[in-house]
């Protein structure tokens, strides 16, 4: 079955995709960092018993991975496909994720809280996130009750979750911006709306594929609806900026544009070994050519799946065995070549 990272559209608004998160913690336990493992055993099992009837609750398929029975590069492979961050990679107490069949949905449970909850959207579906979060937000009430005080909110492992308990964010692709001068200001400027920026995929202060994202910095003394129309309006001027910039260099410079997504493609589609660092960078020149239509696929193709399919531990899971650094780099460049569309 296809996963919304598949239905990613190469879409000129600059809008890769929105999540909404939502952590939550049962009154009945102490938070994660002072459960004993039996009690964290316990406490997973109730959960996992108490939500056998969601499929139910919204018509999706659902599997539960076990922290501790599945490998490490599984693990990986979620983080890669941002389920996961990476203390959970890591994590060597109970807990484990309750996974819906089109990666939409996520329960994350017993990580830094007792249960956390995302919803995934291609493109520009904040409300939408929201929407199906909350109802399952009430489905959990529905089953326990949350650590939960009248002043402050919902009661987390940290304080800066504490409220809402509510992250929201958007992925952009932000190539033009990224390379210009004010980028860094820009960025900066974010911060006095409440909102951080940052790089998705990279090394240190490097980030592949000019991929940013956007989100919300403050979960308290705000309402949901607060944060979504916050974070959904930065993002909505920081893909503006990033349209305004490129206009612009067509205008002026669109041979050399076109000139660059064309070599970007020539690489992905001949070469035979890529390293993650080239194909995020070709990846991104050629998603920002077929926005701009100055390249034209012959069938329709998500570039950002392809984009998380080149992550080395997606990568080594469609290969269905482990790979060294030459045959990885080999690996990914047949992978590109096989999932990018010919040119019209």
């Amino acid at each position: 079955m296809s996963t919304w990272i598949d239905c990613v559209k190469n879409d000129p608004s600059n809008v890769v995709a929105s999540r909404v998160r939502l952590v939550r913690n049962w009154d009945e336990y102490r938070f994660p960092s002072k459960l004993a493992d039996e009690e964290a055993d316990e406490m997973v099992r109730r959960l996992k018993d108490l939500f056998r009837d969601l499929p139910d609750r919204d018509g999706k398929d659902y599997d539960y991975h076990s922290f501790r029975s599945l490998k490490e590069i599984d693990r990986i492979a979620l983080q890669e496909r941002r389920h996961l961050n990476k203390t959970l990679v890591d994590k060597k107490t109970p807990g484990g994720i309750i996974l819906s069949e089109d990666e939409r949905v996520g329960l994350v449970l017993n990580a830094d809280d007792h249960i956390r909850l995302s919803v995934l959207h291609e493109g520009a579906g904040l409300e939408e996130c929201w929407e199906e979060a909350d109802r399952l937000d009430d489905y959990i009430n529905e089953k326990i009750y949350y650590a939960f005080n009248e002043k402050y909110g919902y009661m987390t492992a940290y304080p800066t979750n504490v409220g809402t308990g509510m992250k929201a964010s958007v992925l952009l692709h932000l190539p033009s911006l990224n390379a210009s001068q004010r980028f860094q200001g820009f960025m900066s400027d974010m911060s006095r709306f409440g909102v951080g920026v940052r790089g998705v995929y990279g090394r240190g202060k490097e980030n592949y594929g000019d991929l940013y994202e956007i989100y919300n910095q403050k979960t308290l003394g705000v309402t949901e609806q607060e944060i979504l129309d916050r974070v959904g309006y930065v993002a909505g001027q920081v893909a503006d900026q990033e349209r305004k910039i490129r206009t612009g260099t067509l205008q002026k410079h669109r041979l050399m544009m076109e000139d660059e997504a064309y070599k970007a493609y020539g690489v992905l589609k001949y070469a035979r070994k890529l390293s993650v660092k080239e194909a995020m960078i070709f990846l991104s020149h050629v998603r920002c050519g077929t926005e701009d239509k100055l390249l034209t696929l012959s069938s329709p193709v998500s570039i950002y799946s392809i984009m998380i399919g080149v992550q080395p531990a997606n990568l080594q899971r469609s290969a269905q065995k482990p790979l060294d650094q030459d045959e990885l780099a080999m690996e990914r460049a047949r992978y590109v070549r096989e999932k990018l569309p010919d040119l019209e």
